[in-house]
């Protein structure tokens, strides 16, 4: 369900298809995000998953959908 909820975030933001986002998705090699889209989408988890800020440590640990999928696990 995690999963979902964040392909569904990461389709929405960057354009792409569904099909195109799995675990092993990279936030920089495969949906070529910058610091801002990073942050676009940090802010977006902290709210969707109501999880409160994500520490700038924690952002930096986060290189793909699956880093993404598994914090906010750990957080809710």
């Amino acid at each position: 369900m995690v999963f979902e909820k964040i392909r569904a975030i990461i389709c929405d933001q960057f354009g792409v298809e569904e099909d195109m986002v799995t675990m092993d998705t990279s936030f920089k090699e495969d949906l070529n995000a910058d610091s801002l889209d990073m942050v676009e989408i940090v802010m977006t988890l902290e709210e969707e998953f109501d999880i409160g800020e994500i520490d700038e440590d924690s952002v930096a640990g986060i290189e793909t959908v699956g880093d993404a999928v598994n914090f906010i696990q750990n957080q809710i």
